[in-house]
């Protein structure tokens, strides 16, 4: 009888067991399936933030390439008073100061805000120094044997050799950054550099006289792409109106004594002529490689060098545009082949800063 009565208790124990496990479980399941979702959204917002980085960063690059393909015009109006090497000197001294004044405004304003934390200048090392030092030796360099290349060579040779900046920033990125580019990115760069060197290959010469403009021209884009290469590793720490900043003081000052010894006139006297080396610093150097050198937290200085190569196809335009020159079937032809091998560079990993 006993038995009998203990058979419904046992199945109704036996049931509550089984409902509190099934409860158990379900709450269990509940909370795993919140907890996957909270990592998936996590996880695509910050992709979503990545994304949206990445975009912004090619706006950039665009703004700077365009302001920078600019700088042949403003040259052109300021060499009509004073000489290249006085225009150089003119345009970096004052993107100095438009730096300085631009770095001091952000001090004060963080001073005034009590946010002494975000205050940089106070993590500067010997090493700091010296990168920042080289970057602006090595950008100087560039532009003198770039300059120099053009008196003992024709603009063609000059232009298709200097174009090969990017061939140099990858394999210094390679040797000196360990960085590794997959061959979508190969493939990119080799299109674009036979759409570059195919812009100028109307007027190309190879004649054994134009040898010693020739190896200039290679040395200013080995130059330019160290440039690149220590403004990348800098970025990583600086924001990008410090480089320039101390890439153009330095500058100014290894171009003034040649300036003085060449006897040339320093300064414009004209306002058009303070109006051309003023848009050139301010526009060009301080606008323009102001935004390169930001677009390097997020692209790789690779593609970036890449992109540029933009630069002479934009210039050409403006001047088809503004000076009248002719640009034929075959340059446009070329223009499309170095945007194709840049939008194919660019949908490869290996464009990003990682």
């Amino acid at each position: 009888m006993s038995k009998n009565l203990g058979l419904p208790e046992q199945n109704i124990e036996i049931k509550r067991n089984i409902l509190e496990d099934n409860q158990l479980n379900s709450a269990l399941t509940t909370e795993e399936q919140t907890i996957v979702s909270g990592n998936q959204d996590n996880l695509t917002n910050g992709d979503l933030a990545d994304s949206q980085g990445k975009i912004w960063a090619i706006v950039w690059l665009s703004a700077a390439l365009l302001a920078v393909s600019l700088a042949a015009i403003f040259i052109r109006l300021s060499e009509r008073e004073i000489s290249p090497n006085a225009t150089v000197f003119n345009r970096l001294w004052i993107a100095t100061a438009v730096f300085g004044l631009w770095n001091g405004a952000g001090e004060v304003r963080r001073r005034l805000s009590g946010n002494d934390g975000e205050v940089r200048s106070a993590n500067y090392t010997l090493r700091d120094f010296m990168l920042l030092t080289a970057v602006g030796v090595v950008s100087s360099a560039s532009l003198g044997f770039w300059a120099w290349s053009l008196t003992q060579t024709n603009v063609a040779n000059s232009t298709v050799l200097r174009n090969l900046t990017p061939l140099f920033t990858t394999l210094g990125g390679w040797l000196l950054l360990g960085r590794r580019f997959d061959s979508r990115f190969l493939l990119g760069m080799a299109v674009a550099l036979g759409g570059a060197i195919a812009i100028g290959m109307d007027d190309l010469h190879t004649a054994g006289d134009n040898f010693a403009g020739d190896i200039a021209a290679l040395l200013s884009a080995v130059f330019y792409a160290a440039n690149l290469l220590i403004a990348e590793h800098l970025r990583t720490k600086f924001p990008a109106t410090t480089i320039l900043m101390w890439r153009c003081f330095i500058g100014s000052i290894l171009i003034l004594p040649l300036v003085v010894l060449a006897g040339d006139r320093i300064f414009p006297n004209s306002w058009q002529g303070w109006l051309a080396v003023i848009a050139l610093a301010v526009i060009c150097q301080a606008f323009g490689q102001g935004l390169l050198i930001h677009s390097l937290g997020r692209l790789s200085s690779g593609f970036v060098a890449l992109f540029l190569l933009l630069e002479p196809v934009i210039t050409a335009i403006l001047a088809w545009m503004l000076f009248s020159e002719s640009l034929s079937l075959f340059n446009w032809l070329a223009f499309s082949v170095v945007l194709a091998g840049i939008y194919l560079a660019k949908s490869s990993t290996s464009a990003d800063n990682k």
